[in-house]
């Protein structure tokens, strides 16, 4: 096994290091990526990509952005870590700027990431149940068919696709699954008296990119208020200006009671972050709930700075164009015989295949990866391209043309 350039290890060398000590739970594509600038990525073997993928919607602003880079490295010179057991300032501030930048919140608890977001959702609602004096089979938690929450053993369970849970029985009681934007089936399973929250992605993203009809969310909102159950909104991925505000439930005029953020938020930097309402702002007392390294210094540095920049009318302004030639290059390239259908909102896209490709799209994912583009995909049906919203004309430009030649790479071989 040979050294590439620069002096690294090789791909070869250090894949294997990878299939010998990591936990067999990933299945990485072979290449190993070594350092990035905006929208692009450079593996070991000095080998770039255009980056459709943003570390799955978690780089929204690129690699190595200046005032990220800042944030970092002034806070890295000063503290990284002291727990909640203190008060640090960039916590502190991150807190105020979320409560300020959203009008229904009161309070935050700052974590590690959307898994660990949710989960304190779901005990914020399941302690706010018990102080209305609701016994445990009245707790509980509506979910919808094709959401992800986590891949914790309670936000698993929220996870309403049976093949995240298959092996991990048994599951924690206290969850109903409903089919997504079906308003008659939540009205009916609101009827029984017993739920005490909602939790639902305004765009589900690992369920294939769908985003709630409009009106649902709504709906939920009426349906809540009216039997006195909370709306929460897990906006992990479809948060933080992805889908073109901010918060994404902006653009369906919902105030919700609590709202679960990670990924954009700290940019690459691993937080999360629950925003309570006043309904759950004072529930959790003293010792309810805790998080050793949530919103440490460093993190919360980083994420004050990634707010600031994503709080931005230009970015969203970006966001809205780019999506708009994303959209209408994927089906001109592919409307005729590969895709059915260019769903989402903003920049978070899901290609729908047409049935003759169903399940191939880990496929093109491949064929991608060796013309030098990085993409998702959300199940084995749908591409997904979330890049980073900062990503400019000519990456957006070269992408495609890397996406155009994969495609067509891979037509030539389902035809062979």
């Amino acid at each position: 096994m040979h050294d590439s350039p620069e002096g690294h290890a090789s791909t070869a060398t250090l894949t294997a290091l990878g299939q010998r000590y990591y936990l067999p739970v990933y299945r990485p594509r072979e290449l190993v990526l070594d350092r990035g600038e905006g929208s692009r990525v450079w593996d070991v073997e000095g080998r770039d990509y255009i980056d459709f993928g943003g570390g799955i919607a978690v780089n929204a602003l690129g690699h190595r952005h200046p005032a990220l880079l800042a944030a970092l490295t002034e806070q890295a010179q000063k503290l990284w870590h002291v727990s909640n057991v203190f008060y640090t300032e960039p916590p502190l501030r991150l807190a105020e700027a979320l409560v300020e930048a959203a009008d229904f919140a009161e309070r935050v608890f700052l974590c590690n990431s959307g898994a660990e977001a949710n989960e304190a959702a779901i005990k914020l609602v399941r302690k706010w149940a018990a102080a209305q004096g609701r016994g445990p089979e009245r707790r509980v938690i509506l979910t919808f068919q094709g959401s992800f929450h986590g891949r914790t053993l309670a936000t698993v369970t929220a996870t309403a696709q049976p093949k995240y849970q298959a092996g991990y029985e048994p599951l924690p009681g206290g969850f109903r699954y409903l089919p997504f934007n079906d308003a008659a089936a939540v009205e009916t399973a609101m009827q029984a008296g017993d739920v005490a929250a909602i939790l639902v992605e305004p765009v589900q993203g690992e369920g294939g990119v769908v985003p709630a009809a409009p009106g649902f969310l709504k709906r939920l909102r009426e349906l809540c208020d009216a039997h006195d159950a909370l709306l929460v909104l897990d906006e992990i991925q479809c948060g933080m200006s992805r889908t073109g505000t901010l918060f994404a439930h902006a653009q369906d005029g919902v105030t919700p009671d609590i709202v679960t953020l990670a990924k954009a938020l700290g940019c690459g930097v691993p937080i999360g972050a629950m925003l309570a309402g006043p309904k759950v702002a004072e529930v959790m007392g003293f010792g309810a709930h805790g998080t050793t390294f949530g919103g440490n210094p460093l993190a919360a540095a980083v994420a004050c700075a990634a707010l600031r920049e994503l709080d931005s009318d230009t970015l969203r302004a970006n966001v809205e164009r780019q999506s708009a030639v994303l959209r209408e290059a994927l089906m001109r390239m592919g409307g005729q015989r590969l895709f059915r259908e260019v769903r989402g909102r903003g920049l978070m896209l899901g290609a729908v295949l047409k049935e003759d490709f169903a399940g191939r799209a880990g496929e093109i994912l491949d064929h991608a990866a060796r013309h030098g583009l990085l993409i998702l995909q959300a199940g084995p049906d749908v591409l997904r391209l979330v890049p980073a919203l900062n990503i400019d004309d000519a990456d957006v430009a070269e992408g495609l043309q890397r996406l155009s030649a994969a495609l067509d790479d891979f037509l030539a071989a389902a035809d062979a």
